[in-house]
C-alpha cells in the first residue's frame, strides 16, 4: 500500500453551528470524504479551524446542555454548562464535541491529534495549507 498523503483543510468557524461544524470535522478527520475510505484505516486529513470564538449555539443549549466531570471522590462531581465552556475555551468545547462524534476505538486518539483549533483568524500552519 502506498504512503497516505494527507490533505490539510482550513475551516472558518465564524457563524457556524457547533454541532454541524463538529459533524463536518469528524467526517474529514475520519476520511469519509475520500473515495478510498476504509473503516479500519486512518486516512483522514489535517483540519485547522479558525475563529472558534465566533461559533453559534442555537436554542437553549447554552443553558440546558451540561458537561460532567467526576474526580472519583465523594462530592467530586462537577457540572459545567455548554455556554460557560464555550466562553472559557471555545476550542476545547469544539474538540470535545468532535471527539464524541468519532468512533471509540484505537484510531480516535490519532484522529484528534490532527485537529488544530484557534480562537482568532491567525494560525501557525500557513506554510502547510495550500
Amino acid at each position: 500500500m502506498a504512503e497516505n498523503k494527507r490533505k490539510w483543510y482550513l475551516i472558518d468557524a465564524e457563524g457556524k453551528s457547533l454541532g454541524r461544524l463538529a459533524s463536518e470535522l469528524a467526517t474529514i478527520l475520519r476520511g469519509k470524504n475520500l473515495v478510498t475510505f476504509t473503516p479500519h484505516l486512518d486516512l483522514g486529513g489535517y483540519v485547522v479551524v479558525i475563529n472558534t470564538d465566533k461559533i453559534k449555539i442555537t436554542g437553549k443549549k447554552a443553558e440546558q446542555e451540561k458537561y460532567f466531570h467526576y474526580s472519583g471522590y465523594p462530592g467530586g462531581m462537577k457540572a459545567t454548562g455548554l455556554g460557560e465552556s464555550v466562553k472559557k475555551d471555545s476550542g476545547k468545547a469544539l474538540c470535545r464535541t468532535v471527539r464524541n462524534m468519532l468512533p471509540a476505538n484505537k484510531l480516535r486518539a490519532e484522529m484528534m491529534k490532527r485537529l488544530k483549533t484557534f480562537p482568532g483568524a491567525e494560525h501557525s500552519y500557513a506554510g502547510k495549507l495550500k
